[in-house]
């Protein structure tokens, strides 16, 4: 599988010159906040979403100066949710790194977030990209109305698939679609040509989510504990399709551990073998592919070029990743 800087390599100037945009847009004349703003840079991540939004600017009119503000606007969104997330979590690392909140505690964190929130919010503003603004709003609207229908579902913790995939659609895929949008709009590409580019990251989103979950029950070391989903009472797809084939009883047992014994790490591990025997592993794969195989149709429509192969090598990359 190809490696992330062998398929950035068709943007890597693009990527370089939105690095220096990105943190100048972090820009504070508070030291702590730049201390913090500091931190977050060093530790950030694979830069994925702003890949999503130069190749789709790059697939349709061709990457504008517009498109390292719909970068940027989409990172700031992105690391701001990340920062409230660890809070909501109560999560003490962020990709092997401690998280804010770890460091600086929960009030900070909080008012952090806030800030890059703000910051992405004036940068629409401050050049009238409100295309761009209305795209990522409504990503946020999505990303929150997900988080919290996960949290009401999971008390419950029998949920259906067709709750789960809302879930997801919201709470991850949201992001994904709002870059490939983003990217699309920042082009100066029409309505529909927008729309499609949307309907295509909300798709690599889904697809991403189901990755993500399949890892809980792995085997390889993908820098996430096995049975974390599990341990935070979060039901995924391998989960709900194998409880869905299973015994009343078994049922009822499996429910329980997940919810009174979610903490022990034996009664996890018999969760994780109760659903790589049940076929749940199988089932989640063959859907994620699924969606990639939708993804691909989408680009299908549009005419070949560095840009397309890049999101191609990309869509593999998210579902085809070992970590």
């Amino acid at each position: 599988m190809l490696k992330l800087k062998e398929i950035q390599r068709p943007i890597l100037k693009e990527l370089a010159t939105f690095e220096t945009e990105f943190k100048a847009s972090m820009k504070s004349s508070i030291p702590l906040l730049d201390r913090i703003t500091g931190y977050i840079v060093k530790t950030k991540g694979k830069q994925m979403r702003p890949m999503f939004v130069f190749f789709s600017a790059g697939l349709c009119n061709g990457i504008k100066e517009s498109t390292y503000r719909g970068a940027s606007l989409v990172e700031l969104l992105h690391t701001a949710s990340l920062v409230h997330d660890d809070v909501v979590d109560n999560a003490n690392e962020r990709r092997g790194f401690f998280s804010v909140n770890a460091l600086w505690k929960n009030k900070v964190s909080v008012l952090v977030g806030d800030f890059l929130l703000s910051k992405g919010l004036l940068l629409s503003v401050k050049h009238h990209e409100y295309d761009l603004l209305k795209i990522v709003s409504e990503a946020v609207e999505q990303m929150s109305e997900g988080e919290l229908l996960q949290i009401e579902k999971a008390r419950k913790l029998d949920i259906e698939e067709s709750i789960y995939f809302e879930v997801i659609r919201q709470k991850t895929a949201s992001l994904i679609a709002s870059c490939c949008a983003c990217g699309a709009s920042s082009s100066g590409a029409d309505a529909a040509t927008v729309q499609k580019l949307h309907a295509f990251g909300e798709k690599i989103g889904i697809a991403f989510q189901i990755k993500d979950d399949l890892f809980d029950f792995g085997v390889d070391d993908v820098g996430k504990p096995l049975g974390n989903d599990i341990k935070e009472k979060k039901m995924t797809l391998p989960l709900i399709y194998a409880l869905s084939q299973a015994e009343k009883s078994e049922k009822r047992r499996i429910i329980n551990l997940v919810k009174n014994h979610n903490d022990d790490n034996k009664k996890v591990a018999e969760v994780i073998a109760f659903v790589r025997q049940s076929g749940g592993l199988e089932y989640a794969t063959e859907k994620m592919l699924d969606y990639q195989k939708d993804a691909f149709k989408i680009l299908d429509e549009f005419p070949d070029n560095e840009y397309k192969t890049g999101l191609l090598q990309l869509v593999k990359f998210t579902t085809e990743r070992k970590k």
